[in-house]
């Protein structure tokens, strides 16, 4: 929670990734984070649609997955995937703009 709270691109990144990994360590262990989607949850909301548009520029972040838009998405749907049943609900209810990954 507190290297989210520092807002820093760098440490978002790496505790987006460090957040995926864990989730998917091992079994229930997506679950076991459920109830702490309310202290998680809405740093990503602030920075979720934080993507650069380019245009027809390259983006060498998308390379290196340093995108945090992207990387909060991807971790978002790791969560939903790996959360058990009440996963979406919760997410949704932090991240309102959430789409859920499993009904398509």
């Amino acid at each position: 929670k507190n290297a989210l709270g520092m807002r820093l691109k760098k440490v978002l990144c790496t505790t987006l990734k460090i957040l995926q990994h864990l989730v998917v360590s091992a079994d229930l262990v997506g679950e076991a984070l459920v109830p702490y989607y309310r202290q998680i949850l809405p740093i990503m909301n602030i920075f979720k649609n934080n993507n650069l548009n380019s245009g027809d520029g390259i983006d060498y972040a998308q390379q290196k997955r340093e995108n945090v838009g992207d990387l909060i998405q991807e971790t978002l749907e790791c969560f939903e995937r790996h959360g058990g049943d009440d996963a979406f609900i919760n997410i949704k209810y932090m991240v309102p703009t959430y789409e859920s990954c499993m009904l398509n």
